[in-house]
């Protein structure tokens, strides 16, 4: 069964000694269509191999990073940041400046309206996280988030979340029903978007290739319809992972690809 969504990228892992050159990658994203890549670091050679074609990237500034990105740097199209604890008495009081600097630097360029910056929060800011729509942050979070959210409206830009509807399931299958995490329940399951999502197909429990099918065909053709309440709005979803990265702990990290790295060949038939 073939699913189609122009609204999907694909992460693009590097935690492998098996992968394919950047320059297959890169070919594959456009042999199948993926026009949208999120990568984790400033890899040169992944930023050499898109050159000339229609592909996307979505950037990502490493959290050891964070202390030089809110003093002085320029990037193009970028998440600053990844999942930094309120608590991180190091990380969490760089994140705005950082959002801040990023943003000024995109909109010296004349590209603010474009290019969007943001971060992907740590789910454990958000106190009520089931059903999501009535999703809240703690109270305690309260000061670190807020400028940020404040920040975000200001340029109209959307906070990111991972989303990893395994884990909740996996965590708590007694009231976390698999027809709720693989999107097969008949109800409302998801109310808003995610930045990035997966679904492993091995190492852990409900992790198997029936289950990740299942996930990956429903979330493809659930973001291309909306959430109740933005209907018809694609949301904007980063698939993790590619491939499979053998370098990952523990093992269940494994496996979250959705192409085997040796073949390149798709472990799920997915159109985007």
């Amino acid at each position: 069964m073939y699913v189609e969504s122009q609204s999907l990228g694909v992460c693009y892992g590097m935690l492998g000694n098996n992968l394919p050159s950047p320059f297959q990658v890169i070919s594959l994203y456009n042999s199948r269509n993926i026009r949208r890549v999120r990568v984790y670091d400033p890899n040169q050679d992944v930023f050499q191999a898109p050159r000339g074609s229609n592909i996307e990237l979505m950037l990502g500034v490493l959290n050891s990073e964070l202390k030089y990105v809110a003093s002085n740097v320029r990037f193009r199209y970028i998440t600053v940041g990844n999942e930094v604890k309120a608590s991180d008495t190091t990380l969490a009081r760089l994140v705005h400046p950082a959002l801040t600097n990023v943003h000024e630097a995109i909109a010296f360029h004349g590209l603010k309206d474009q290019v969007k910056v943001s971060t992907a929060v740590d789910t454990t800011l958000i106190g009520v996280n089931f059903p999501p729509s009535q999703g809240t942050f703690n109270s305690d979070v309260r000061s670190y988030i807020n400028p940020i959210i404040g920040f975000l409206v200001d340029i109209k830009a959307p906070l990111l979340l991972n989303i990893y509807t395994y884990f909740s399931y996996a965590n708590n299958p007694r009231d976390i029903s698999l027809a709720y995490a693989t999107f097969t329940s008949p109800g409302t399951v998801v109310q808003d978007g995610a930045n990035e999502t997966g679904w492993p197909s091995g190492g852990a429990f409900g992790a198997t290739l029936d289950n990740a099918c299942a996930f990956y065909t429903n979330m493809v053709r659930h973001v291309s319809q909306g959430t109740p309440k933005r209907p018809g709005k694609a949301i904007e979803t980063y698939l993790f992972a590619m491939f499979d990265l053998n370098n990952k702990e523990p093992e269940l990290e494994k496996n979250f690809g959705v192409f085997y790295p040796t073949t390149q060949q798709p472990k799920y038939q997915l159109t985007f």
